[in-house]
Order: structure tokens, then sequence, then C-alpha cells
């Protein structure tokens, strides 16, 4: 052929690598570029079901932030990130270590159990704990019944204080173990000639952890600290499922996508929809880019 080229003696023609990006190109403009340009364009029209759609400029955007739920959802969902970070992460760091310091032949089978919630779905955890939750008679309250008689209510999801501490519970079941096995795979990288150095010069455990283990699994702990805070506020399924699409009272379990999803799909206006949309990526983007710079060590500075 005259327009064929050669690489390493084999012919081929010039459009031939388009030919083969072809399916990936079409499926990214589709699912990825038109979805993010079309939200652009909705997030500033209001909108009466997807057929229907008027002009209002920024009114979507004053809207959200006049609106009180919006900031309860704002609050809600910040809490539990931080308590993602906080709780979530040091749990499965802390097991990481046992699991990897231990020399038990059962090591395996407690990864496997450990990890194992997280191979179910969010919508059938919620409804799980919907039922364990429930008073008196579920088997989270079963043993505890002399809570009531000491002024502790145990209605987690009929009590707005108890609803974020009951999502809480539910998260570390989830994804402790999930993020355990990061945890995991980056101590077992950790060069173990500079612990034993560190343990001859006299260091201990905490000293040896804090300046020889953590510096080198430095870069897996801010990837699942990032990945943990972006899960946090895409959160949605779980409080959906376990309050019953409700929310909770006084809307103490209502997050950023659970307000979108009111705005958009339960009373049909997709352009504040798509306005919460933009308004959540760029919260996300922002933290994100705040935890990358907190957390560079002086060399990358």
């Amino acid at each position: 052929m005259s327009n064929s080229k050669t690489f390493r003696g084999v012919n081929y023609h010039p459009y031939a690598p388009w030919l083969f990006l072809t399916p990936y190109i079409i499926i990214a403009l589709t699912f990825f570029l038109y979805p993010l340009i079309y939200a652009g364009w909705l997030s500033f029209h209001q909108t009466d079901g997807p057929h229907s759609a008027v002009f209002v400029g920024l009114d979507n955007f004053k809207f959200i932030f006049s609106d009180p739920s919006f900031y309860k959802a704002l609050k809600n969902t910040t809490i539990y990130a931080i308590a993602s970070i906080c709780i979530q992460l040091p749990l499965s760091l802390g097991l990481a270590i046992l699991l990897n310091n231990s020399q038990s032949k059962l090591k395996n089978l407690f990864r496997l159990l450990i990890f194992s919630p997280n191979l179910v779905g969010q919508i059938f955890v919620g409804v799980l704990f919907s039922v364990i939750f429930t008073p008196r008679y579920g088997i989270f309250n079963i043993g505890i019944e002399k809570l009531i008689h000491w002024g502790l209510d145990t209605q987690w999801l009929s009590k707005p204080g108890l609803i974020m501490p009951a999502l809480i519970i539910v998260s570390l079941w989830m994804y402790v173990g999930y993020n355990m096995i990061y945890f995991l795979a980056a101590l077992q990288t950790v060069d173990k000639q500079l612990v034993e150095a560190a343990q001859i010069d006299g260091a201990s455990p905490w000293q040896v952890f804090l300046h020889v283990t953590l510096p080198q699994i430095r870069p897996v702990a801010v990837f699942v600290v990032i990945m943990s805070t972006i899960g946090s506020y895409q959160l949605f399924e779980l409080p959906f499922a376990l309050l019953k699409s409700s929310f909770g009272v006084d809307q103490a379990g209502l997050t950023i996508v659970g307000y979108l999803y009111d705005n958009a799909f339960n009373s049909g206006d997709l352009g504040t929809g798509a306005a919460i949309g933009w308004i959540l990526a760029f919260i996300i983007f922002v933290i994100s880019i705040i935890q990358l710079r907190a957390t560079n060590s002086p060399e990358d500075k």
C-alpha cells in the first residue's frame, strides 16, 4: 500500500491505530464528555421533567445556597467524611498492622472475614441494618436493654441524634476491611532492613512506625484518605436504604447526593440537580487539592 508505514518490520496503515481506538473514543464521548457538557448546560435551566427546560441563569445556584436543606446535607456529609478519616482509617491501619505481623496460619482467613462485608452492596447492607437497628428486637439492641433504664435511648433510626452514629457504625462494618487491604499491601512493601536497623538502634515500636513505616506507606495512605473522602461525599445508597428513602427525622441522614436526588427526581427539576452535582464536584476537587497539599512531604515541595 502506498500509504502504509513500517514499524519494526511490520507494515501498517496510518489510520489503523485510530480504528482500534474508535470503541474507546465512542464510549468516552457518549458516557463522559457528552453528559459532562449537558450537565453544565442543564445547570443553568429549570426543568419540569426531561423534556422541558427554561433558561434561568444562576437562579439554580442562588436557590441552592439559600436553601437550609443544602447546608444540612453539607453538614451531615462532612461529619460522615470526618468520621471516615478519623475513625475508619486508623482502624483499617491497625488491623493491617496486626495481620501483617501475625504468624497465625489463619491469617488469610481473617483477611477474608474482615474484607467480606464489602462484597455486598450498600442497598443490601442498608436493608439488613434497618432490621438490626430495630428497637428492642434488633440484634444490635439485644443485651443492651438496660441502657433504656439508664436514660440512653436505643431507637437508632428514629432519633435525629442517633442517625448519623448509626450510619457511621454501618460504614465501619463495610469499609474498614476494604481500606485494610490497601494498608496491608503497603505494609508488605516496607523495607524490613530499615525496620531491623531502627530496632537495633533502640527505637520503640511507636518510633519505628512513625519514622520508618509511615513514611514508606505515605503514598498509599494519601491515596486512601483522598478516596475515602471522595466516597464519603458521594454517600447515597446506604442512608437511602437504611432510612427507607426518607433520610431520617429532621433530615438527620440527608447527604449532598440525597439532596440532589430529592431535587432532581422527587421534584422533577433536573436543572437544580445538575447544579448540585457541579457544586459537589467543586467541593470534592477543592478538598482533594487541600489534602494533597497537606500530605506532601518536604521532599515533594
